[in-house]
């Protein structure tokens, strides 16, 4: 690890940056405060109005006040060492990184005025728009409501892509702490006050309960970078609600937390900059207080995403059907690590705090860096590191784009009657991506990476052979049941089994166990570590201090919906809800799990992981007749989805989107799949196997009906999450298997049928309109979906008022297909008169009705399967069929 000095500086305007806004969560919250220093820090910290005489934003007042109640749980913010500032001990100071967090509505220095621009920038304010606002009472809001009353708007609910923008605004964020039921957001009526006192007391209470949880940082973690990242995930918990504008006509529709994170990682980049260019400060201040150099790229987005995840997942080997389950697990948690560790490695290579990087979901992130020639050195170094290690441990099945695009003030920036600037600049990082994914590893370039390829063949050891998981490795080693593996399958497979154990992870340069929860293979140069609450003992109080571990990860789901989502350490949002042995389980296995090729119960305790072949037996029931006989198949459902339009939602459905806007729809549309479906699986569908869920999409496995009423109840979660806004909804295949198919078929064919889905075109429009769903081969929008259960309902209640047996239903299949097929050919419609006929000889032969007892039968078998049922929904009646037999099978 090189010299951490300018690393530390960096967190250090990082940190000022951060907080600049401090003072309008502790205002609102009406912390205890001296008049008298109040009134003097108004005069040093606020704009006067030049007519009213008034002081404005009295918040940048309360952020030098509040620094002093929460100074003791920081890392030293005074003190000789507090470069770039000014040393505390200077009595001439001014240049203190408190003063250039509060200043920012009224800079004189050059870091005063990083952090202000900072500020202007991540708000998307031309001079213009920022003079009027800056001089703009607290007190003004676009809808009636004052800076104490305003709730945070729903971004999703301002995008349109296909309807027409809402007038009329009708959800508000919930003025709480981050937890899953408060993810989602509530009718104004519900959530936001009229009146100040109570209010006020809402602010009150989360500021008391963010002082609580500030104290939960461990205190050996005050090293700046270990430190700025835990308070990064405080930060995100106690202020993703809370507005970070509401003065003039700014509408309260960023968050203080996304608004904080963007202007503290363009600020550091900025210093970055202008520290490497060695920038005079007097001409410094001169440009950014005249706008004269916002033209100029100082900026480099850097973007990343792991290719070929479906390759690496799915990999297959003569062992991966009989430990299924656990290395999937690992191996989507690996995917994760990848991503996680490519941009931490980006971050420390560059000397950037935690909070340069943007955005981190599903393989994806995004990082803030100074546009210099320093920085596109490391950065071509970096690249050519990874692909190296890719093409050494993956032989080139997967891989790390990344790519990089030059930026300047303005380019964040919403001007009148002009091309956003903003979208234009990530269209084009997007373009550069979509290149690197087909430049992939630079092969043919001068400088490109060793290729594996040419000593592949030597590299197998006769007596291993193959790795057992993954048939494209040589093996390594022999695992521990004897079967030749590689160590990156022997990882994924420690990771399947640590993940049910440990809720933390640490990062560091050399491992900290020589046990299981230390992995033995290097990711980038780093050690990955599975632990626990281990550091009351003091155990890795001297890794932090001889900078041995690097990041600190707090993976753990929610137990309830209600659980604040901070445990003293960095979160990191990875749906890993997976299905384990329940005691009723155990208890009933003997009747459950019969018919399985598997090991005995004895094989299995409380809390284990489930195979597959077991998952495919939990929609199976205890007979009406017999108890100890259970019905139903033994089968699996594959559940394969993602949202529609994605890029078009971000680069088209937001009026005046901005770099603070994208990061938040990023980070709630990740917290959906990663928080809120892990939730709702804990709650209402136990028996799931998340393989993966996060960024935009997911894929998951369980019993063959009970997957099928978790996508209808997701799609139902999604809509109230996305604020009922129709523009915004995902597609999904479902595949209906046996348990022993091997997991790539799974997901070849569920990918299959997902984009059966994306094109779904129903009669009468002219181009695919997804927001549907694929099961036994029938594509639909979920509305006919849900339609379709409630008819399996009704063949339920009917076979069980009148018996008629299993061979009757299956007749229907085919009418069902017939009345398809009449659409386009009259002579099918045949089909009416054939339902008739074998409804009655049912009614007749089999049931021996007769009389008003028959007609009665007749006409409810016609009105409720023929009229209601396959004259309504023709083929697509068939989903209803099959789940209701495939429930009766023996």
């Amino acid at each position: 690890m090189q010299d951490n000095n300018n690393l530390y500086a960096s967190c250090r305007i990082a940190l000022a940056a951060y907080l600049h806004d401090l003072g309008k969560f502790s205002q609102r919250a009406q912390i205890p405060v001296d008049k008298k220093k109040l009134d003097l820090h108004k005069q040093q910290y606020c704009p006067q109005h030049p007519q009213g005489g008034w002081w404005s934003h009295v918040h940048a007042a309360y952020t030098a006040l509040s620094f002093d109640l929460i100074e003791k749980h920081l890392p030293d913010i005074v003190g000789e060492e507090v470069s770039p500032f000014a040393s505390w001990s200077d009595p001439h100071v001014d240049d203190s990184l408190i003063n250039a967090a509060a200043r920012h509505h009224k800079p004189e220095t050059a870091l005063q005025w990083i952090v202000a621009t900072a500020d202007r920038v991540a708000s998307g304010f031309e001079r213009e728009t920022f003079d009027s606002y800056n001089i703009a009472s607290d007190e003004q809001t676009t809808h009636n409501k004052n800076f104490y009353q305003a709730r945070l708007l729903s971004l999703f609910e301002q995008i349109h892509i296909e309807s027409k923008a809402k007038q009329t605004l009708e959800y508000r964020y919930p003025l709480r702490p981050m937890s899953v039921q408060n993810l989602y957001p509530q009718l104004a009526k519900a959530c936001e006050p009229d009146n100040n006192e109570q209010a006020i007391g809402e602010y009150k209470q989360l500021w008391d309960e963010f002082i609580t949880h500030l104290e939960k940082i461990p205190r050996s973690h005050k090293r700046l970078d270990i430190w700025l990242d835990h308070f990064d995930s405080l930060w995100q918990c106690f202020t993703q609600a809370i507005p970070s504008a509401t003065a003039g006509k700014t509408k309260p529709e960023v968050s203080l937390y996304d608004h904080s994170r963007a202007t503290a990682a363009l600020a550091v980049a900025l210093w970055q900059y202008h520290d490497q260019n060695q920038t005079d400060k007097a001409q410094l201040v001169k440009q950014l207080s005249y706008y004269q150099d916002w033209d100029e790229d100082k900026f480099l987005l850097i973007q990343g995403d792991l290719f070929g995840i479906q390759n690496f997942i799915f990999s297959e080997g003569s062992q991966t059907n009989k430990q299924a389950a656990k290395i999937l697990r690992g191996r989507s948690f690996y995917v994760s690590l990848l991503s996680e560790l490519a941009a931490l490695k980006i971050l420390e290579t560059l000397e950037l705090p935690p909070v340069s990087q943007i955005i981190n979901a599903a393989g994806k992130f995004l990082i803030v860096a100074p546009n210099t020639t320093q920085t596109i050195q490391k950065l071509e170094k970096i690249r050519a590191e990874l692909n190296q290690w890719f093409l050494q441990q993956t032989y080139g099945q997967s891989g790390i784009g990344i790519a990089w695009q030059a930026a300047s003030c303005n380019d964040f920036v919403s001007k009148k009657d002009q091309q956003q600037g903003f979208a234009r600049v990530v269209s084009q990082l997007f373009q550069k991506l979509e290149q690197e994914k087909l430049q992939r590893f630079h092969l043919c370039q001068q400088a490109a990476p060793k290729a594996v390829f040419e000593d592949y063949l030597d590299s197998f050891d006769n007596t291993l052979g193959t790795c057992a998981w993954n048939h494209h490795y040589p093996a390594q080693k022999q695992g521990d049941n004897g079967l030749p593996i590689t160590l990156l399958s022997s990882d994924q497979i420690h990771i399947g089994e640590n993940l049910s154990k440990y809720q933390r992870i640490f990062i560091s340069q050399q491992p900290l166990y020589e046990n299981r929860q230390s992995l033995q293979l290097d990711i980038f140069g780093y050690r990955v570590n599975f632990t626990r609450d281990e550091l009351s003992s003091g155990k890795f109080g001297e890794q932090i201090k001889n900078n041995n571990l690097r990041r600190a990860w707090d993976f753990s789901l929610p137990r309830d919906q209600a659980q604040i989502l901070f445990n003293g350490y960095a979160r990191r949002n990875i749906n890993t809800y997976v299905t384990g042995f329940s005691k009723d389980d155990l208890a009933q296995y003997d009747y459950k799990y019969t018919n399985l090729e598997q090991e005995d119960k004895n094989n299995f305790q409380l809390g284990d992981s489930k195979p597959f072949t077991h998952l495919a037996c939990e929609d199976r029931r205890p007979s009406r007749k017999d108890a100890l006989k259970w019905q139903g198949i033994h089968a699996l459902c594959t559940l394969k989805g993602d949202v529609d339009n994605l890029g078009r939602i971000f680069e088209q459905g937001l009026r005046q989107p901005s770099f603070a806007k994208m990061a938040a729809l990023s980070r709630q549309l990740n917290n959906f799949f990663a928080l809120a479906l892990a939730d709702l699986c804990r709650r209402e569908f136990p028996q799931t196997y998340t393989v993966f869920a996060g960024g935009d999409d997911f894929f998951l496995i369980g019993p063959w009906l009970s997957q099928q009423q978790l996508a209808r109840r997701m799609a139902e979660k999604f809509a109230a999450y996305v604020a009922n806004n129709p523009d915004i909804h995902f597609s999904a295949g479902l595949l209906i298997s046996k348990a022993d198919i091997p997991v790539p078929t799974l997901a070849e064919q569920a990918e299959q049928a997902l984009e059966q889905a994306k094109a779904y075109q129903p009669a009468g429009q002219a181009s695919a309109v997804k927001n549907a769903v694929c099961i036994y081969n029938r594509t639909m929008d979920w509305v006919r979906y849900e339609q379709l259960h409630r008819q399996t309902g009704v063949i339920r209640e009917l076979s069980q008022r009148y018996a008629p047996g299993t061979a009757y239903f299956y007749s229907l299949i085919a009418l069902s297909q017939m009345a398809q097929e009449a659409q386009l050919d009259p002579v099918k419609a045949i089909w009416h008169a054939r339902f008739r006929y074998r409804t009655a000889r049912l009614c007749k032969d089999n049931l021996r009705l007769s009389g008003d007892k028959l007609q009665r039968a007749l006409m409810e078998f016609g009105d409720l399967l023929a009229q209601k049922g396959i004259k309504v929904f023709a083929g697509d009646y068939q989903v209803a069929l099959f789940n209701h037999l495939y429930q009766l099978r023996d």
